[in-house]
């Protein structure tokens, strides 16, 4: 189905020709280089010099999870106004089941700053953040920041970056995102798809074969290839919105006749233009799609990247899921977890179907699910199939074409532009479930299982055609390439009357007699220290596990509400991976907080250190993990850890760049050992740690202190901007540009 080629290759006349086997003198690789989709529009953008890139985007988009801390930080750093459109959507605590009034509280508000300072406001239930976007704002050509991770609108020529909300402050604040320049990898796509095989199938396999390798990590996935032309757009933004999932910086899609026609139809003709690399690109590597070869897929439970074709799953199921099942019983701690009942006379029974958010809720996928149920029942058992469309456009278009009457008769429960079944706050399964879900993730707990109160279920994620087969089939799990049904669809047709009775459209143009409204939840930042000559670290939480997703270090689902208030969310961190770690952290916090009024650490923390500690050293905790941040975008990964007296992270890597840039945006030593050696408890002392960042040192020696041993050791911090490191003297963002 997929091929990785490594190395570099060269793209010409409609082929890819690896570059060993290519002729070509180092002045036209210059210019192929040059020529990919992804350098034009980076360079386009860019401020600073072609390799260390200082970007300014032409949009900002935030959800009701994000913006409250985004334009918090923003205005305790000076802001005035909005300087560039910035939409505030609320899909993600859009329900207002948890706390009282308090979510209710951040949409007044997002609406409130929307007015003082010049943004975009989209009611709850309106739309999800992406659709929105692709339905309002990408462009060709154009870039687009998110607070979501899944900010991806490629597929309409528009290069879109999900990072944390420090990030958009920057922007807010008129400065730039910096990064080195991103290689470029071609995602070459050729053959014609089998009916039932949908837009999930193609991402699930391409998540497979990229994320554990890290073979796109930090990248930039360019789209090109004969097959692009027989893609719907529906179909393209499928599989794009899931690159998120291959570790991947961001995307850009070749643009066409099936782009302008969606531009067309959304009213925004001049907003698209044909975009493709010049007759000879050159790409850091290509990524080869069969799509003839693609079959329906499924990603088990706890990643996306879990990924097997759902025969190859049927006829394995039992290995599989035992192997699902121990992981699901170290979370629990006890052996209660249980998914190979549901495997009987070779068959697997799923107990839920979801098809909803910014992968899943589309037109195509819901109307085709509608075909394929239609005249069936979902049955009368323990399955049952919720489907959520991503907008109202689409939810008016889908019902005035008949599809959500079908749905409906089928059994199926049709609601409204939501979020939560994919990050935990809706339609949790109950304890030992198997959810299907054309969504975008499947990680532990993401579901809205409490493993720390002894329950657990389980996510799959298929397309959105195999969910509705398998309902048509009472829950047994069936591939859309067995369903009987009509593939051809009524025509898609958008109603912007919606989005104009209700929307708030106020980019450019700010009321500064505006007053915004606080809920009694939503709190100021508390202060932050800034760095100190030296710095002694505790280790107050070792996380030995592969990968550490956001999701471990800040729960999603019902922790969302309290995310206007960082004390408040700071209590759950990491509550579901290591629940004494706040306790631990507290206690680190309140030693410096006594070290800043004696002028000396507590008598205790010095027998325990036991070695001679230098004046003018900031005392403060650290996590330590092999490999933290994937997944979210979310800042309050690393936030909450700051506000609990949090100085550093140590890793052996990072999964993603957004989550290391959260880290130094806090003010956060984002620190990396070889060796993964540490204990809970232990002590790293540091110093001159000012001097050393100050002057650019990439690696700084160190003594680690474990159980009254004292060993030198290097910690990496890798090459820092200016601004980085200035950030990190500081304290956080916030200090850096009250100081400027």
């Amino acid at each position: 189905m997929i091929k990785l080629i490594k190395g570099g290759v060269y793209y010409t006349q409609g082929k890819l020709i690896k570059e060993n086997e290519a002729f070509m003198v180092e002045a036209k690789k210059q210019a192929a280089i040059e020529g990919t989709l992804a350098y034009g529009v980076l360079n386009a953008h860019n401020k600073g010099d072609k390799e260390n890139l200082k970007i300014s985007f032409d949009a900002l988009v935030s959800h009701d999870i994000t913006y409250v801390g985004i334009i918090q930080t923003a205005k305790a750093s000076g802001l005035k106004e909005f300087p560039l459109p910035y939409t505030l959507t609320n899909c993600h605590n859009s329900l207002c089941a948890v706390g009282g009034t308090i979510n209710g509280d951040d949409h007044i508000f997002g609406l409130t700053a929307a007015k003082k300072y010049g943004g975009n406001f989209v009611p709850p239930h309106l739309a999800v953040i992406h659709q929105y976007m692709r339905e309002t704002g990408a462009k060709c050509g154009a870039m687009i920041l998110g607070s979501d991770s899944h900010t991806r609108y490629g597929a309409l020529g528009t290069m879109a970056v999900g990072e944390g909300g420090p990030e958009l402050v920057k922007q807010l604040l008129k400065q730039t995102y910096d990064i080195k320049r991103p290689e470029v990898i071609a995602v070459y796509l050729k053959g014609k798809l089998q009916k039932g095989v949908g837009p999930h199938d193609v991402a699930i396999a391409l998540v497979g074969a990229t994320f554990k390798n890290g073979f796109v990590k930090n990248k930039v996935l360019e789209f090109i290839g004969p097959a692009i032309k027989n893609l719907s757009m529906d179909f393209r933004c499928g599989i794009d919105v899931m690159t998120t999932e291959t570790a991947c910086l961001s995307s850009i899609w070749e643009t066409d006749e099936v782009t302008e026609e969606f531009f067309k139809i959304h009213g925004r003709d001049g907003d698209y233009k044909p975009m493709h690399p010049v007759e000879t690109a050159y790409y850091d590597g290509a990524v080869v799609i069969d799509l003839s070869k693609i079959e329906p897929m499924i990603a088990l439970p706890f990643h996306p990247s879990n990924a097997y074709t759902i025969k190859d799953f049927i006829e394995n199921a039992n290995d599989l899921l035992g192997e699902v099942e121990s992981v699901g019983n170290k979370l629990l701690g006890k052996e209660s977890f249980n998914l190979r009942s549901r495997v009987k006379a070779g068959k697997v029974y799923v107990s839920q179907g979801i098809i909803a958010g910014c992968a899943g809720g589309n037109y195509e996928n819901v109307a085709e699910a509608a075909e394929i149920l239609r005249g069936k029942s979902c049955g009368y058992g323990e399955f049952n199939l919720s489907v959520y469309p991503q907008s109202q456009p689409v939810f008016k278009c889908l019902a005035d074409n008949g599809y959500i009457s079908s749905l409906m008769s089928s059994g199926a429960v049709i609601k409204t532009a939501f979020c939560g079944p994919c990050f935990g706050a809706g339609d949790t399964p109950a304890n030992n479930g198997l959810s299907i879900r054309h969504t975008t993730r499947n990680f532990e707990n993401r579901e809205g299982s409490k493993p720390s109160d002894g329950q657990l279920a389980a996510v799959a994620l298929m397309d959105a055609r195999s969910i509705a087969a398998t309902a048509a089939n009472g829950g047994v799990l069936t591939p859309a390439t067995e369903a009987e049904y009509n593939k051809k669809i009524k025509k898609y047709y958008f109603n912007k009357t919606i989005y104009d009775n209700r929307v708030y459209r106020g980019a450019g143009k700010p009321d500064r007699t505006a007053e915004v409204v606080y809920g009694p939840n939503i709190a100021d930042w508390p202060e932050q220290i800034a760095l100190t000559t030296n710095i002694l670290m505790k280790s107050v939480s070792v996380i030995n596990d592969p990968v550490t997703t956001t999701d471990e270090l800040i729960p999603s689902g019902e922790t969302s509400s309290y995310r206007s208030n960082p004390l408040r969310l700071a209590e759950f961190a990491l509550s579901r991976k290591d629940p004494g770690y706040v306790s631990r952290a507290k206690q680190v916090k309140a030693d410096e907080a006594a070290r800043r009024e004696s002028g000396s650490l507590p008598e205790s923390v010095l027998k325990e250190v036991g070695i001679e500690i230098a004046p003018d050293t900031l005392y403060g905790s650290c996590v330590v993990a092999q490999k933290p941040g994937d997944g979210s975008a979310r800042e309050q990964a690393a936030s909450c850890q700051r506000v609990l007296g949090g100085v550093a992270n140590i890793a052996i890597e990072y999964a993603t760049k957004r989550y290391r840039s959260n880290l130094i945006n806090w003010g956060m030593l984002p620190l990396i050992c070889r060796k993964f050696d540490f204990a809970v408890g232990d002590y790293i002392y540091i110093e001159n740690i000012k001097q050393l960042i100050e002057e650019g040192a990439e690696v700084v020696p160190a003594k680690h202190i474990s159980g009254g041993s004292v060993k030198n050791i290097s910690l990496e911090i890798g090459a820092l901007t200016s601004e980085e490191k200035k950030i990190i003297l500081d304290g956080c963002l916030i200090n850096y540009n009250k100081n400027k």
